[in-house]
């Protein structure tokens, strides 16, 4: 078996946090475990020893609880080798459909909870861990790259995180041995994706059943889509954690590479269409 690391992961009450915090302590790995509600892990909390295992209230929103969290990382353990920066919320409508205060409570989570846990693992990887590095982890989504009919403030919101990660990449000094890749996973089988995924009511404006929020509603409830198996997911973000020289983005889903390779065509194709314009834009 590969050699034991520590992880801290946020949001391990459901969906990939869930899935990643089980597969991990069955290899054998340290897990901080981090969750609004820790009763959700009761169940592994009675399996497994806390030398192994650390359970931390964290609300992601509260700055606080994530200093705290890495505190209790370092009098459990000594060190975080990687944090899974994984806690988010999905909420689903058109534009006028979601409302603001909605909308507001997820960028909260799902950006701004994101980046202060970004700026405290950073400054963990670099003053605490001996050696100095670590891997962050940035768990996107395909949504993050291209979004679509009722995920407007959804991949906003990853959109958001995934510029803030590349800029934090760019940032770093090399020395500092910390690697950050921002995984975009596909519609895997979480209950990230079923269960606490919020639809908003539909707008009057938007009720015509040949419209793509209709459509969505429609193969949403259905639960199709979601072929993704989360379990065989946990493997690829284990896996690439372990890259000396890991990538920016990993995508992951035959539907997300689908996608990529659609937008990153079209870019091309206008950057190519439309260059002159850009000839007589300079100051002399």
């Amino acid at each position: 078996m590969a050699e034991s690391n520590v992880w801290l992961i946020t949001g391990t009450s459901s969906g990939f946090g869930r899935a990643m915090t089980e597969h991990l302590l069955k290899q054998g790995h340290r897990v901080v475990a981090t969750l609004r509600k820790p009763e959700a892990l009761s169940d592994l909390v009675r399996q497994y020893q806390d030398t192994q295992l650390v359970v931390v209230a964290v609300d992601v929103t509260r700055s606080a609880d994530i200093a705290a969290a890495f505190i209790k990382a370092q009098e459990a353990f000594g060190r975080v080798d990687v944090v899974f920066n994984n806690a988010g919320q999905m909420i689903n409508g058109e534009l006028e459909s979601v409302s603001e205060a909605d909308a507001r409570a997820m960028f909260d989570i799902n950006f701004w909870g994101a980046a202060q846990v970004s700026r405290e693992a950073v400054r963990f990887f670099r003053e605490v861990n001996q050696p100095r590095g670590g891997r962050l982890l940035q768990l996107s989504s395909g949504l993050g790259l291209v979004s679509a009919a009722c995920y407007g403030f959804y991949s906003a919101s990853k959109f958001a995180l995934e510029g803030l990660s590349e800029a934090l990449a760019s940032e770093l000094d090399p020395a500092w041995n910390i690697k950050v890749t921002i995984v975009e996973p596909g519609p895997f089988r979480t209950q990230l994706s079923q269960a606490n995924s919020n639809i908003a009511p539909v707008h009057p404006a938007y009720t015509d059943s040949n419209l793509p929020g209709s459509k969505f509603r429609e193969l949403f409830q259905t639960g199709a889509t979601y072929d993704g198996d989360p379990e065989k997911a946990c493997i690829a973000f284990e896996k690439v954690s372990r890259l000396e020289d890991p990538p920016i983005r990993l995508p992951l889903h035959r539907g997300v590479l689908a996608m990529a390779s659609r937008k990153g065509r079209s870019l091309l194709e206008t950057v190519e269409t439309y260059k002159d314009w850009s000839e007589d834009l300079y100051l002399e």
